[in-house]
């Protein structure tokens, strides 16, 4: 993008920015919280980039100083802080406007909300379970990390450890634009625990992050659900098999049905399971969106196919990697601790480079 068109761009959308501040700052606002919430939100997006903005807008003018500076100064000591300062300047410019120009990318509008994850063991019996649950260790771990909250919703446990099946909520800033690339199938290969004779074993689980809906993306009507009451399972308590706090909703028109037994109140469970049949029925429509851009970018690193085996977990090795963009690291119980950061990072990287392919006003 030419340098004038970029800053022009800039300019925009700081005008934007304060155009925001200013509807923020009226007190009546506060009476339509959808529009607060709305505009609120549309300000703390638009926040990164009017501040890469002005940084950048400050490099171009002292690169403009030094030439000029350049051009005019006789004295060859300041000449050559000159030549120094420019080619510095020049240095950092095309970093700063390809960052800008990730900034600018449309961001998917599911990002900045909470996540549902599901993961599921698959393949490998017993051991699938157990890694099952050493997934659920590693996602808690980087919420920890992340100061996000973690609600677990149902789960099935494994009959040697881990989980046959665990679906659990992540609340906070941003969660689902970094967890979403998590969505499909894990592959470990290691030494089972119920193995005796040493022998390294392939097994696999599933993951599945759906963006958490909100109240107002999805109308429930009262009558299309089916409430059944149940007694919960499993630890909990007195309170366990005793009373029926547990609840199965079972939306009738897509046949969708969801539980949860987590809390000993019906009522929360009740609130728990309405908000993720909630989502259940929103991500119907999500998905066709995400097969409709995986479509279109044959290198999409975050797609509707959750089939796809994404990342290979190898123990001896003490091997991660990545299928979608080459990443290992041979640093496995760190990785395995929460610190998965780093490929994520790189993953948002690599589908901002494959967004930048297509939209034309970027380049």
């Amino acid at each position: 993008m030419p340098e004038n068109s970029l800053l022009n761009r800039l300019e925009g959308i700081r005008r934007k920015f304060e155009s925001l501040q200013q509807q923020l700052s009226d007190s009546s606002l506060i009476q339509d919280m959808k529009r607060y919430v709305a505009l609120n939100k549309e300000y703390a997006g638009l926040e990164p980039l009017v501040r890469a903005g002005d940084k950048y807008r400050t490099v171009i003018r002292n690169l403009s100083s030094a030439k000029e500076l350049l051009l005019t100064e006789k004295d060859e000591e300041l000449r050559e802080f000159a030549k120094e300062e420019i080619d510095r300047l020049e240095e950092e410019i095309p970093e700063m406007e390809q960052h800008i120009k990730f900034l600018l990318i449309p961001a998917d509008p599911q990002d900045s909300k909470n996540a549902i994850v599901e993961i599921r063991a698959g393949t490998g019996g017993d051991e699938a379970s157990i890694f099952a649950g050493d997934l659920f260790r590693m996602y808690s771990k980087f919420a920890e990390k992340n100061g996000w909250k973690l609600d677990i919703t149902g789960l099935s446990e494994g009959t040697s450890g881990g989980y046959k099946e665990i679906i659990f909520k992540i609340s906070g800033s941003g969660v689902y634009g970094i967890l979403k690339y998590e969505s499909g199938v894990h592959r470990v290969q290691r030494v089972p625990q119920t193995e005796t004779q040493g022998r390294v074993h392939t097994s696999a689980a599933s993951v599945v992050v759906l963006p958490e809906a909100d109240e107002f993306d999805v109308e429930l009507n009262e009558k299309d659900i089916r409430k059944d009451t149940f007694c919960s399972s499993g630890p909990g308590g007195q309170s366990v098999n005793t009373t029926y706090s547990a609840i199965r909703l079972t939306h009738i028109p897509t046949g969708i049905v969801v539980q949860c037994q987590d809390e000993k109140s019906q009522l929360k469970n009740y609130e728990k399971a309405l908000s993720e049949l909630r989502t259940r029925i929103y991500n119907m429509e999500y998905e066709k969106y995400l097969t409709s851009i995986a479509a279109k970018r044959k290198t999409m690193v975050s797609t509707g196919d959750r089939s796809a085996k994404i990342r290979t977990y190898n123990y001896p090795q003490s091997r991660v990697t990545d299928h979608r963009i080459n990443y290992t690291t041979h640093n496995l119980p760190i990785f395995m601790d929460g610190e998965i950061h780093e490929v994520i990072d790189l993953l948002q990287v690599a589908e901002n480079t494959e967004k930048l392919k297509d939209e034309p006003s970027n380049t």
